[in-house]
């Protein structure tokens, strides 16, 4: 009902509407109160075996662990990770349908694809960061490169001859790479997998040269003796790799990336729902054997606000839109 030009609102008019705001604001507790009262799908935009993938079951796993919730952790992959974000993006915003969006899906796609179905600083709500790791360069075990200068050497002998595997166009290790390759004045042969799992097969069957992957996806394949760590691109050694160099100590300073993972529910999700998960997964990402779980992996736990997470989302959306363009990369 619209108001009229002349309409003056009377007493109790204005006396329904504080009724109606008030009663709206006594129900806002009522919502988490009874949430979740069914299952919640909790959507990875990549296959299985990724970091996305480790890092969403292991928050899904904690929450029907901890607070008895029936969390379903599904894998909606394709187009870089957009079939499952948009799914979510376009789900009904009651709390039902989260999904784990990384760096690739939510900072990068929006400049790589011509037409992206959603936008992630407008369809979507950030409710919490999970965590963030660097990525590792690695080459088979059986392969004769056993430091980053001699990846380089072979690439200036050869160039454009050895292949470079990524998890994606457009993925932070794609970027990564191109960015190693102008850094070092060299040009690999850029192979795109559909995920990271193909691409860790091929590389160790010997059928692509190197790869630049998150360490959450190929650490237990370095433990296991099945790749080799040529260096990381963080800005320091990790403990869990600590002989293997950094790209800046390998001779190219300055050099980091990293990828992050968070937790993201569709747009008009209500508020007391959004707290409560975010107030949820903090607690998770304190508990001690969450903490050396991401630390196992590689990774580095993050947490915090969803005004901290949008924070993040908005500032690494600028850096790789940025990068994007510099790279020439484009996915009609």
């Amino acid at each position: 009902m619209s108001l009229h030009r002349g309409f003056k609102p009377t007493r109790v008019s204005l006396g329904r509407l504080a009724v109606l705001a008030v009663l709206l604001v006594l129900a806002l507790p009522v919502i988490a109160q009874s949430y979740p009262d069914k299952p919640i799908r909790l959507i990875v935009p990549f296959p299985p075996g990724g970091g996305t993938d480790i890092f969403a079951r292991l928050v899904g796993s904690k929450l029907s662990e901890t607070l008895k919730w029936v969390v379903v952790v599904e894998n909606r992959a394709g187009a870089g990770g957009n079939i499952g974000v948009d799914a979510v993006a376009k789900s009904p915003p009651d709390g039902y349908t989260m999904v784990i969006g990384q760096t690739s899906n939510l900072a990068i796609n929006p400049t790589l694809y011509s037409a992206l179905p959603y936008d992630p600083l407008k369809d979507l709500i950030p409710v919490v960061g999970i965590a963030s790791a660097p990525l590792v360069v690695v080459v088979a075990a059986t392969s004769p490169y056993r430091s980053l200068q001699d990846i380089v050497a072979a690439a200036r002998a050869k160039p454009g001859e050895m292949m470079f595997a990524s998890p994606g166009n457009g993925t932070v290790a794609h970027l990564a790479g191109e960015r190693l390759q102008s850094v070092a004045g060299v040009k690999f042969q850029h192979v795109p997998y559909k995920g990271s799992a193909q691409a860790l097969t091929d590389l160790m069957g010997g059928n692509v040269h190197l790869f630049m992957s998150s360490v959450t996806t190929a650490l237990a394949q370095i433990k296991g003796g099945k790749l080799r760590a040529i260096a990381v691109t963080s800005a320091r050694r990790l403990p869990e790799l600590p002989s293997v160099p950094t790209v800046a100590e390998s001779g190219y300073k300055g050099f980091e990336a990293s990828t992050w993972f968070g937790l993201l529910v569709p747009k008009g999700t209500p508020a007391p729902i959004v707290t409560q998960l975010n107030r949820e997964v903090n607690r998770i990402l304190q508990r001690p054997e969450v903490r050396q779980t991401i630390a196992s992996e590689g990774g580095e736990p993050l947490g915090g606000t969803p005004e901290q997470f949008s924070a993040l989302l908005q500032s690494e959306y600028e850096i790789w839109k940025r990068a994007v363009k510099e790279s020439g990369a484009k996915v009609d």
